[in-house]
């Protein structure tokens, strides 16, 4: 029988010696930033993860295999495709694997993955959650329902500021899935340090983390961990400037009839051109300083393990 699915020897020795792993999603490659900055970024966090002591497990379908520790030929090609490549969440896996086609894992899709190889923790720029109006149209990211079943911790720097964060908050906590700030009380807005919305827990240390998702583990809570981790004050943008930007776009893609798939990636190239790439600027800072803090708790995680 054919295998769908493969862990790079680098990343499956990794997990058997308990050495930290963290996880990249790729759909950041394709459909998050245009080439070749998406692979020079791509890049980036895979050397800022080995710099940390960690190793880098970029996922994507290649070829119709579920791989979980992507080679950089593969991240390259996967660049140039760009939105060519399929977009892939948990629901698509089977369908583009039995096709053999190229894929870009989203949250959801990575988080299963991590599910499959063991990977306990996940980087990525900003989860996908309840969109705006949601109430009415039932479009919430299916991030949410892979948080609520796959026990894996995601660092991020909050939902993307083109959702609703307070019906993804609401959405969170019917889910049962715990979000936990780290050194904030507040849940970030990707671009911006802070929403307005609290956090169920803060958190000031990656050990603190690290212990709970621990604990998470031997308690056999189902599901995963949300860590909010706030853009770097030195990059953050404007809160009017940036909401303004969104609105306006929100209103225009709706105009438009952009729904689904596609709204994401269409919104974020859409606020990129509008702000003349500093959103973009910004997306790739808060990418790295979220990995940093993924390895420190991958780090811990293993340190926790070795101490029993």
């Amino acid at each position: 029988m054919k295998s769908y699915f493969c862990v790079s020897e680098r990343v499956a020795g990794a997990i058997a010696d308990n050495k930290p792993v963290v996880a990249l999603e790729s759909t950041i490659i394709s459909h998050g930033m245009p080439y070749p900055q998406n692979v020079q970024t791509a890049l980036e966090v895979e050397r800022i993860v080995r710099a940390e002591g960690c190793t880098p497990a970029t996922v994507a379908v290649i070829n119709g295999v579920l791989t979980v520790g992507c080679e950089p030929d593969q991240i390259e090609l996967l660049g140039k495709m760009g939105t060519s490549a399929v977009k892939v969440s948990r629901r698509d896996l089977p369908i583009v694997a039995a096709q053999g086609k190229m894929g870009a894992t989203t949250v959801a899709g990575t988080m299963y993955a991590c599910g499959l190889a063991g990977v306990d923790v996940f980087a990525t720029g900003g989860i996908g959650g309840a969109h705006r109006n949601s109430q009415y149209t039932m479009d919430i990211s299916a991030d949410l329902d892979e948080l609520q079943q796959t026990n894996v911790a995601v660092v991020c720097a909050g939902a993307k500021s083109i959702l609703d964060i307070g019906l993804t908050l609401e959405c969170l906590e019917t889910r049962g899935v715990p979000v936990v700030g780290y050194q904030t009380d507040e849940m970030p807005a990707f671009y911006t340090r802070s929403s307005g919305y609290k956090v169920d827990y803060r958190m000031d240390s990656a050990r603190q983390i690290a212990q709970a998702i621990l604990a998470q583990k031997v308690l056999k809570t189902k599901g995963g961990m949300l860590i909010v981790d706030p853009i770097p004050q030195q990059y953050s943008m404007d809160p009017d400037y940036i909401n303004a930007v969104i609105e306006r776009e929100v209103k225009r893609a709706d105009e438009s009839g952009i729904t689904g798939k596609a709204l994401t990636p269409h919104l974020l190239a859409a606020i990129e051109r509008a702000t003349e790439g500093k959103s973009l600027a910004a997306n790739i800072q808060l990418v790295f300083n979220n990995v940093r803090l993924a390895c420190q708790i991958a780090r811990e995680l293993c340190a926790l393990r070795g101490e029993q």
